[in-house]
């Protein structure tokens, strides 16, 4: 094998690559045969160093200029935009996500780094009067410290950059776990940032697996906060952990995402926001549709252009133009969506779109979009996650039953509602438990520059993205000062 081998970053340079180190290949999920890349993988032992790089790095990059992080950033944020396209090949290629969508990611976590370019120039400490005369009180933001970035493989690119970029921003210096499934993008984010200048030791870059990387990431006395995504059970976990060594902890999990469909809707808007919400991206968004809630009267033809369309879309090569879905991530994730099926008709659920034979994932990891109906609240496919193109329709009476059946979950990440009614889609803003509510758009579609996060199972800790990410990646400390001393 004639390919190059990649390697982790660590204080500043990718590492020397030793004889005899494990290997992990990148292998595309459209076409099986083909390994994108190949990457020498990271243990405990380089983990710890990139963990010692990060922790004397902070001590200097915790008061540079903020002009000067500024400028990294936003050199970053415009070297990710200028390469989009063919950073979103690669991204299309190693998690199957279509071209589109592929390049809208990476057009996103340009965008994001542009954002805290700006919010490093941004004043985040606050002055007060004090109750005691001749006394000031002022209210400063500093960084936690060094920030362990855990992410998940379903966004290779824009989950990273909304972590790292804040994190740089407010003067930490980060020790990054990409998932082993999508290394590549990672290593391409790596080559910028190291390419803009960033000094060494501020950001490192660890290609391994959770057991070693992750975990010792976690338990080091060195690393002073720690930001997921990924699943629940995981996210759980990690909390455990963080609890033990009273560190900050920032978690982003899973969803049961609801799309409530009101008589009074739009049904071409409500299929076509079903559709986008639940199959694009293959399903695997934590924030995707997976049970659309639809009152009686509307019930009969939504479902059936529902289906209808559903039957349109092409399944193929994620870069062909015309390929609506791609794969699935790997064998692993496309057995679990096969299980899902099996679980939904043993329980009594109706298949109305996709058979339970799919198609031969020899050649790709193709799933072919799944509706059910006559799905009960207490049904597995109703209550948990599948993260992938399986979706649950319900049959309710009227709005206030189809919002207790949207509010029926542990989860409470996004949350919608199709309806002409401004006083139904009021209700359903002030009443829903999800952390992010929409009205007439998909409960997938979300901005970089506004928080993002659920409630309940679904996320833990201070919000994300947004100047509320200031709230986990800075501590606060509350300065009193005489001011006229004789």
């Amino acid at each position: 094998m004639n390919t190059v081998i990649k390697s982790s970053y660590v204080n500043g340079q990718f590492v020397e690559i030793k004889q005899g180190q494990a290997l992990i290949e990148n292998i595309n999920p459209a076409n099986t045969s083909e390994v994108i890349d190949v990457f020498a993988r990271a243990d405990q032992i380089l983990t710890e160093q990139a963990i010692k790089a990060a922790y004397e790095a902070k001590k200097t990059w915790a008061i540079s200029n903020p002009q000067d992080r500024s400028d990294l950033l936003d050199k970053i944020g415009t070297r990710i935009l200028n390469e989009k396209q063919k950073l979103g090949e690669l991204l299309a290629r190693e998690e199957g996500k279509t071209l589109k969508e592929a390049i809208g990611e990476v057009d996103k976590a340009g965008r994001l780094f542009k954002f805290y370019a700006q919010e490093a120039l941004h004043a985040i400490g606050e002055k007060y009067a004090s109750v005691r005369d001749g006394v000031t009180v002022d209210v400063i933001a500093q960084p936690v410290g060094v920030v362990g970035v855990i992410c998940p493989w379903n966004f290779p690119i824009a989950i990273p950059a909304w972590k790292i970029a804040p994190a740089l921003c407010y003067g930490n210096t980060v020790v990054f776990k990409p998932a082993e499934l999508v290394p590549s993008s990672a290593w391409a984010l790596a080559k910028i940032i190291h390419e803009a200048g960033v000094p060494a030791g501020v950001f490192n870059m660890l290609i391994g697996p959770g057991r070693e990387v992750g975990d010792t990431i976690l338990k080091s006395s060195k690393v002073n906060a720690v930001t997921f995504t990924g699943s629940e059970n995981i996210g759980r976990q990690v909390a455990k952990i963080a609890s033990e060594r009273l560190i900050p902890v920032q978690l982003e999990m899973g969803g049961k995402n609801p799309l409530i469909v009101l008589d009074d809707a739009n049904i071409d808007l409500a299929v076509s926001l079903s559709i986008h919400g639940a199959f694009l991206s293959t399903g695997q968004r934590c924030t995707a549709t997976s049970r659309v809630i639809v009152t009686e009267g509307i019930y009969n033809r939504f479902l059936q252009q529902l289906v209808e369309k559903t039957a349109q879309l092409k399944i193929g090569d994620p870069l062909e133009p015309d390929t609506d879905i791609g794969p699935v991530v790997d064998a692993k994730q496309l057995s679990q969506d096969l299980k899902y099926i099996d679980i939904g008709l043993q329980e009594g659920a109706k298949l109305v779109h996709g058979i339970q034979d799919q198609q031969d994932s020899s050649q790709g990891y193709y799933f072919k979009p799944v509706i059910f109906t006559e799905v009960t609240r207490e049904m597995k496919i109703f209550q948990e996650e599948i993260f992938g193109p399986i979706l649950s329709v319900i049959k309710v009476k009227n709005y206030e039953e189809a919002f207790l059946v949207s509010e029926d979950s542990l989860f409470g990440l996004s949350a919608g509602i199709c309806t002409s009614s401004l006083k139904y889609a009021a209700d359903f803003q002030r009443r829903s438990s999800a952390g992010m509510v929409m009205v007439n758009l998909t409960t997938a579609g979300v901005d970089h520059h506004v928080p993002f996060g659920g409630n309940k199972a679904s996320s833990f800790g201070p919000r994300e993205q947004g100047t509320y990410a200031k709230q986990f990646f800075t501590k606060v400390k509350t300065a009193y000062q005489l001011s006229n001393i004789e």
